[in-house]
């Protein structure tokens, strides 16, 4: 929409026709319509690191800042965009001191960006990475900035929830509130309440399990991953004190040896009678991500690639004590906003935190297993929190390429009781 026109929007009179049609709010807006426009919000590149098994893998030894600067050196590299002109950078992590807001704005400094552009931290839990990414898209859409970058950064070996966790300190009175009380519930119990409702037994869950890491595998020795992946040169610390310099250029996760048999003896890990085990539920990991966006007019001003366009964006909540559920009903929030329904999706990139939760979502909104996660998700990958929702976007847009679809779905749930979506239709 034209700038001048949705200020005259704001100034008409309260009642009127036209005084109805609104602004979209970030949490719940639509990026471009159906046909092509100026006034778009391009994705330009899409990269991410290969993903490190927390407290055992190459990265865990790798601060999250240098996580970050090999990322942003590439987005310029690749892009030939000049660093001046980024209006905005948005950086989602969960468990970083400090709430993470020195990390995003030391890493640009590490990857040579100027310190004329400014960054912030944004922290929307699992969704952190897609939240920052959307908030770009926003700013763009509405004027603010038209040129930016949304990623996000975790380091679950260096710091983790627990560690910054401490519920003594909350209100007294969340106890006697319970939904309030809801949202401190385990992850894994409410992956077992998911599991519970929504009849996902352990042998679904366990068969999701073993495709993500067959997906996974297959695409690495094809190569899949070659297009989103940034080789990082790191320091590594072995048990004996000694210090190697690695370089990472794969995902640490997958394993072809995960067999039904296998995961099926393994044992409930947050409930006696229960269903969510270790090797059904997302690892642990460490990774980063980014994503570079323009407004498509500037994009094509300057030159700049154009892989993708964001079409919508969507975050609800959903009970706290079912938190899992949230893609099931943020996907088709998102899919409204962008005037699509489920069968328009070519390729639906949805976070595995837990195969209950997945498998609900895939069954509730009936949608073809082979359109999910063709090259794996987290259970295969990992999770480092605050960079999935950018790193599913860095996984999506390739993917979209080979198999010369269009439309890509990005989706997950979110603690305390939120699922979130992010809709993009390939340019490639």
């Amino acid at each position: 929409m034209d700038r001048l026109q949705r200020l005259t929007q704001h100034v008409l009179a309260p009642g009127s026709e036209a005084a109805a049609v609104l602004s979209p709010q970030p949490t719940s807006s639509t990026m471009s319509g159906a046909e092509k426009s100026e006034d778009d919000v391009v994705i330009c590149v899409a990269v991410r690191t290969a993903i490190g098994k927390a407290n055992k893998g190459s990265f865990k030894d790798t601060p999250c800042e240098d996580l970050l600067a090999p990322l942003f050196k590439a987005v310029v590299e690749k892009s030939k965009v000049d660093p001046k002109l980024i209006g905005d950078i948005q950086i989602g992590n969960v468990s970083q001191p400090g709430a993470g807001a020195a990390t995003s704005r030391m890493a640009q400094f590490l990857g040579g960006l100027p310190f004329e552009a400014p960054s912030m931290a944004v922290n929307r839990q699992c969704s952190s990475g897609l939240q920052a990414v959307a908030n770009i898209a926003a700013n763009i859409k509405s004027g603010v900035i038209d040129i930016g970058i949304g990623g996000g950064v975790e380091s679950m070996s260096m710091y983790n929830m627990a560690s910054a966790f401490n519920p003594e300190k909350f209100s007294k009175d969340i106890a006697s509130n319970e939904l309030a009380a809801s949202c401190l519930m385990p992850m894994g119990i409410t992956s077992e309440n998911v599991a519970e409702k929504y009849n996902v037994s352990k042998d679904k869950q366990n068969a999701l399990a073993v495709a993500s890491h067959q997906k996974a595998i297959a695409a690495q020795k094809q190569g899949l991953f070659s297009d989103e992946i940034i080789p990082v040169t790191t320091k590594v610390k072995a048990k004996d004190g000694s210090v190697s310099v690695i370089t990472v250029n794969a995902d640490e996760g997958p394993r072809a040896d995960t067999t039904l048999e296998g995961l099926s003896k393994l044992k409930p890990a947050f409930k006696k009678d229960g269903t969510t085990t270790a090797g059904n539920a997302s690892q642990v990991s460490d990774g980063a991500a980014l994503v570079l966006l323009a407004r498509r007019s500037v994009a094509q001003k300057l030159g700049l690639p154009i892989v993708a366009r964001m079409r919508s964006f969507a975050v609800v909540g959903v009970d706290p004590n079912f938190m899992g559920i949230g893609p099931a009903f943020a996907i088709p929030a998102a899919l409204e906003k962008a005037g699509l329904s489920v069968g328009d999706v070519d390729i639906f990139e949805i976070n595995e935190a837990f195969a209950s939760q997945a498998m609900m979502t895939v069954e509730h909104l009936k949608i073809p297993m082979e359109k999910v996660n063709p090259k794996g998700g987290a259970i295969a990958l990992g999770h480092p929190l605050g960079c999935t929702g950018a790193r599913q976007i860095a996984t999506l847009l390739p993917e979209l390429k080979r198999q010369n679809g269009k439309i890509g779905v990005v989706s997950m749930c979110i603690g305390t009781g939120m699922g979130a979506a992010g809709v993009f239709e390939s340019e490639q």
